[in-house]
Order: structure tokens, then C-alpha cells, then sequence
């Protein structure tokens, strides 16, 4: 066939081909399932607004160039796994897990689809990744390493309070691995400290009232926390239990701080969740996850309420005030 037949003949053939075969297609939009720990969208609200920040800062628009997939399975570990599960199914592009226990689920639910994790506190120990820097398969993430600062938030209670003999260590048996790394680090840190630490089992916001009766009844004097999304859900009736019983509480980070503890000592977590979307962008555009190592924390902040210190009849020494990065009056 001659050059000008066939051209005629491709021609008189595309005219009758629709319309929509020339145009251009639709370019997919990126559906990203978060797999939260609390139970609700306001619960969340938090760490929620930082993510979505994030991504706006990146030039995402919700909605129109990217979709978020949230679920909020309330604690329970069954609904994590379900949930893992059904966002898997849809299917999305990029799993976010919150937390040691739904970054589980999702480990459990695909060696496939990317996930992201953030404030997972033992990565390596949880056999989520093979190591920080070379994570392998399909998980990476960012971790918050408080397990570490354990030995700190005991020190700072002591200084605080020189007589401090009995400390209650606060830790959702759900979560074992969670549970024996803080018991084993408070109890090393204890020791130093002419201290005794007793573990005290949340698994729910319900249970806070049954933990503070065993408190005391124990005869504790102080409360510390294992990191752990039960507590951020239940941060508020955690620092009312503690003010009711006269308990200076020291806490993990300035959201679970700002609900009335006394004192807090951690990383500081609204950067971690806006560089979440860093990664889910780099994972967007072609970067496995396996080439993309485990973040740590570089900032980490120390914070006093003098009023609840007033309120529990607690005089904070002044070197501690001037130490710290944030002072409620």
C-alpha cells in the first residue's frame, strides 16, 4: 500500500473510532488508606491535621489530586487487623499505620501494597523492618524512640520529687512486646534511682478508673507511661485520675501533656505525622519503601504545668523550670 492510501485509510478508520479514544485519560488520583488507633476522626483530630498539612505542603489537594482513606478501629486489635484488611481491598497505594499494633495488621495484611508506619517505637523488635537504615520488603517508617527516654522521664519525677520511692509504670498488655521493653527499661533506670516501679495494665480508656484504684492501693507515688495509642486516646481522664488521686504524671509528648499532666518529656510528634506525607510522596513517585530508611527524631522537648504542680502541692526546683522548653504557668 502506498504511503498516501494508508494515511487515507487511517484517517477514514479513526473517524469512526469514539471520541474518548483520542482523549486524553484520566490521570488516577492516589488513594491512601491511614489505619489510625483511636476511634474517631475527632479523637485523631490532632496528628490527622499534621498529616493532611503535610501533604498540603507538598501541593496536594484533598480530594482533587489525593484521596485519604481513614479507619479508626477504637483500640481493639481484631478491628486493626479487619481494617487492614478492607483497605488493602480497595485497593489504596500507600498504607499508613499508626502505631506498633495497626502497622502490625498491616504488615499481616499485604507484602505487596507500600506501608508506612509512624510512632512505632521498636521497628527492629517488632519485625517490622530489618534495620532502620536497610529497611527491606515493603515497610518503612518513621519511629519515635521513647522507649529510650524511659530512663529520663524516671530521673526528672525523682528530681522533681527527692522522697520518690513507688512509681506506677502504665502499659497496655495488648501491645507485648511494648509491655516488656518499657517494664524491662523502667525497671534497669529504677534501680539506678533507688527506685521501685510496679506495671499497671490499660487496655482501654475504661480501664484507667480500675488502674488509678490499684495505684492507690499500692501506695504509689508517681505515674509514668509507656507509649501507647491508648493513652493519647485517653489522655484526658489519664491526668483527671492523677489529679484526683494527687499523682505527679509525666507523659510522652505535648499532646498527652496539654490534657493536665505535670510533666512530659519526648519527641516531639506533629513534625513526625507532617513527614509522613514525604515519604508517601517519595513512595508515590517511584521510591520503594525498601530504599527509604527509618526516621528517628531529632527534636525532643521537656515541659512543666506549674499549675497542676500547684494544684498537687509540688514545688518544682527552679533549675528544673529553667531547663525546660515549654512552662505553663
Amino acid at each position: 500500500m502506498r504511503r498516501r492510501d494508508f494515511i487515507a485509510a487511517l484517517t477514514s478508520a479513526g473517524a469512526a473510532w469514539p471520541l474518548g479514544t483520542y482523549a486524553q485519560q484520566p490521570r488516577k488520583i492516589p488513594r491512601i488508606g491511614v489505619l489510625w488507633h483511636a476511634g474517631s476522626e475527632q479523637e485523631e483530630a490532632i496528628y490527622l491535621g499534621a498529616l493532611r498539612q503535610g501533604f498540603r505542603d507538598l501541593g496536594y489537594v484533598e480530594g482533587k489530586t489525593l484521596l485519604l482513606e481513614n479507619r479508626f478501629p477504637n483500640e481493639q486489635p481484631e478491628r486493626m487487623s479487619a481494617m487492614a484488611v478492607e483497605l488493602v481491598a480497595l485497593p489504596v497505594d500507600v498504607l499508613v499505620a499508626v502505631t506498633t499494633l495497626p502497622a502490625l495488621a498491616a504488615q499481616r495484611a499485604t507484602s505487596t501494597i507500600p506501608v508506612v508506619f509512624v510512632v512505632v517505637y521498636d521497628p527492629i523488635g517488632s519485625k517490622l523492618v530489618s534495620s532502620l537504615a536497610h529497611p527491606g520488603g515493603n515497610i518503612t517508617g518513621l519511629t519515635h524512640i521513647t522507649v529510650e527516654m524511659t530512663a529520663k522521664r524516671l530521673e526528672i519525677l525523682k528530681e522533681v520529687i527527692p522522697n520518690l520511692s513507688r512509681v506506677a509504670l502504665l502499659v497496655n498488655p495488648n501491645d507485648e512486646l511494648m509491655s516488656r521493653r518499657y517494664n524491662k527499661e523502667s525497671q534497669a533506670a529504677a534501680a539506678e534511682l533507688g527506685l521501685t516501679v510496679q506495671p499497671v495494665e490499660v487496655q482501654s480508656v475504661a480501664d484507667f478508673e480500675h488502674a488509678f484504684s490499684e495505684i492507690a492501693e499500692a501506695r504509689l507515688q508517681g505515674v509514668t507511661v509507656g507509649a501507647n495509642g491508648v493513652f493519647f486516646q485517653g489522655r484526658h481522664v489519664m491526668a483527671q485520675m492523677a489529679l484526683k488521686q494527687r499523682l505527679p504524671l509525666i507523659v510522652y509528648s505535648k499532646e498527652t501533656f496539654d490534657a493536665g499532666a505535670l510533666l512530659s518529656y519526648g519527641a516531639d510528634q506533629i513534625p513526625i505525622f507532617r513527614r509522613v506525607a514525604v515519604f508517601v510522596d517519595k513512595i508515590l513517585k517511584g521510591t520503594p519503601p525498601a530504599d527509604l530508611p527509618v526516621e528517628l527524631p531529632t527534636r525532643f522537648q521537656f515541659r512543666i504545668n506549674l499549675k497542676v504542680a500547684g494544684a498537687l502541692g509540688i514545688t518544682i526546683p527552679p533549675a528544673l523550670v529553667t531547663r525546660a522548653d515549654e512552662v505553663i504557668e
